[in-house]
């Protein structure tokens, strides 16, 4: 019997896949067989280290820099991809998201370059009846006082899975979503970090612990693979359970 989760002669990009939720991914996909390209911001993979969370071991990395209307199209993608996750993200603090230069930093990356990126990989996905997965955050369902941008960039992320999902099933090409909950990563810091916060946090989450990259991989990797054949349009909460109330 055929393993569903053996990604074994395919293709997969992750784009922010350098470190964080991207890394974890990235790294679940070639534990499964995948050959794994992942970009980042930096000139090389060698500007990335495993004391900042940037494990590259094994992947193939582009320089790419999202915060740059249209970046994408300046990268030579592969010649097959089957499976595209889009894990790029910023946030801006002290309420700098609530003028105008912060409000268009956090949207041309968490959402209009969602947008460029799935515009650029459609052709080689539709080719493969591939799967397109966008990680926005659980922050897309609540409000969040300091951080406008962030908040509706997700929400809109969350949107624009089932648009296109319902505009390229036509084409073979699947998309859904995966909205991570409280993850330590370089974003987080500033919660999870701080030894008060970290706890009224996590005693809010029912399954009592924060989330890690792996536990996004295993999404990811369901939502990826024949299991999910008949899931379109979904953005999937991996949250231990934090939205719940």
């Amino acid at each position: 019997m055929t393993d569903p989760l053996d990604f074994s002669g395919q293709t997969v990009l992750v784009v922010g896949g350098t470190s964080g939720i991207g890394n974890g991914i990235a790294h679940g996909f070639r534990e499964h067989g995948a050959f794994v390209h992942v970009t980042g911001t930096r000139g090389s993979a060698d500007d990335y280290t495993l004391e900042e969370g940037s494990d590259l071991a094994g992947l193939h990395f582009h320089t790419l820099d999202v915060a740059r209307a249209g970046a994408i199209e300046s990268i030579v993608l592969p010649d097959r991809l089957d499976v595209v996750v889009l894990c790029q993200g910023t946030v801006r603090y002290r309420r700098e998201e609530f003028d105008r230069e912060g409000w268009d930093a956090v949207m041309e990356v968490n959402l209009n370059s969602l947008m460029d990126c799935a515009r650029a990989v459609r052709p080689k996905l539709a080719e493969q009846g591939g799967s397109l997965i966008v990680v926005s955050s659980v922050g897309a369902y609540h409000a969040m006082i300091g951080n406008p941008a962030y908040a509706a960039s997700k929400a809109g992320a969350v949107s624009l899975v089932g648009s296109l999902a319902q505009a390229w099933a036509g084409e073979g090409i699947r998309v859904n979503g995966i909205a991570p909950g409280l993850v330590p990563t370089k974003l987080t810091r500033v919660t999870t970090e701080n030894e008060q916060r970290a706890a009224g946090a996590v005693a809010r989450i029912p399954a009592g612990r924060m989330g890690t990259p792996q536990d996004m991989a295993g999404a990811a990797l369901f939502l990826a693979s024949p299991l999910a054949d008949y899931v379109v349009g979904q953005t999937i909460r991996v949250d231990g359970g934090m939205t719940l109330s």
